[in-house]
């Protein structure tokens, strides 16, 4: 959950996850749509399907125990190099390395890497930090001095609390003796950062069609963005010769809008979006990808950020006020 996510988006999040499902054997029984409901709101949808698949790997292939080495760690669904070693050092305390952005940025000043974003830099990165990572923590015996799990979780901190992106509190880090971009005045410049695609406005209109305290909602398809998750019937408003960025050009029902009720700002990587909420009704039967939803049940669906937040807004057990 905390990756590409922030700590306070999460926690509510977490500990609602392990209540309803506590262990692996429960996660592996859950539908997908349970778990991506629990999971919604925090994005990066692909993470909860890995998640569950994982789960059910473990109770199938490994009799329900967690795997303890690499080979077996980045067979799971969703489990690279990064989270491999993350639970190999900090769960089991083996001498794996660990790489984030912190890391890349403490080692990147610390070696003065200078190469640019890419396998090249992978390379030298998770090498140095496969040098430094202190050997393996033996169960028998009295370990060493300072243990996987502890390096690599201080070698994230100092990433994220002392060598900071702007900033870096150089005067408190304990190893500004040995960093070669303090000692060559380049710690702004290092890590060299990746070129960032130009944003990309989008602007959307979405409706919302009660019946009493029901809403409609739409399924996403099972491939793409936000796969899978339900939304207020949306379009996106595109010049004619244009394509679409994130979503299908019309309708694939009949609805007839009515007054506007209101505009929401949302992001997804790096596309701006813009929606224009309008009450309307529907025109003829609702069928797949359509369904009903009581609005008072709506927190237990797998919902995409930009639907929970037009139906904080917009929607309640009443039928709504149009703002005139």
């Amino acid at each position: 959950m905390l990756q590409q996510t922030r700590v306070e988006a999460v926690l509510e999040r977490y500990r609602r996850f392990v209540d309803r499902l506590p262990d692996v054997d429960a996660l592996a029984a859950a539908t997908e749509e349970e778990v991506v409901a629990l999971w919604s709101g925090l994005g990066y949808y692909r993470r909860a399907r890995a998640l569950r698949l994982a789960a059910q790997a473990i109770v199938r292939e490994h009799g329900g125990r967690f795997p303890r080495t690499r080979e077996e760690l980045l067979e799971l669904p969703g489990v690279g190099p990064y989270t491999a070693g993350a639970l190999l050092s900090i769960a089991f305390q083996r001498s794996a390395p660990l790489v984030d952005g912190n890391v890349v940025r403490v080692l990147s000043r610390l070696f003065a890497i200078d190469l640019e974003p890419g396998s090249a830099r992978d390379r030298r990165i998770w090498s140095l930090a496969a040098e430094l990572v202190p050997p393996d923590v033996d169960a028998e015996g009295p370990g060493p001095t300072v243990s996987p799990r502890n390096f690599n979780q201080a070698l994230m901190e100092l990433g994220a609390l002392v060598c900071s992106p702007r900033g870096p509190r150089c005067e408190a880090c304990p190893v500004s003796g040995s960093c070669r971009a303090l000692a060559s005045g380049r710690v702004g410049e290092l890590p060299v950062k990746p070129s960032r695609p130009a944003p990309v406005d989008v602007e959307l209109e979405s409706l919302l069609v009660r019946r009493g305290d029901r809403v409609l909602l739409e399924r996403r398809g099972e491939a793409g963005r936000m796969a899978g998750l339900l939304e207020l019937p949306t379009r996106e408003l595109a010049a004619p010769d244009a394509e679409p960025h994130l979503w299908p050009r019309d309708f694939a029902r009949a609805f007839q809008p009515a007054e506007e009720l209101g505009r929401l700002s949302h992001a997804i990587t790096h596309h701006r979006i813009r929606s224009r909420v309008r009450a309307a009704s529907s025109v003829g039967r609702i069928a797949a990808p359509f369904l009903w939803a009581d609005l008072a049940a709506v927190d237990e669906l797998g919902l995409t950020g930009l639907a929970r937040k037009a139906l904080a807004r917009f929607a309640s057990p009443s039928p709504p006020k149009v703002r005139r």
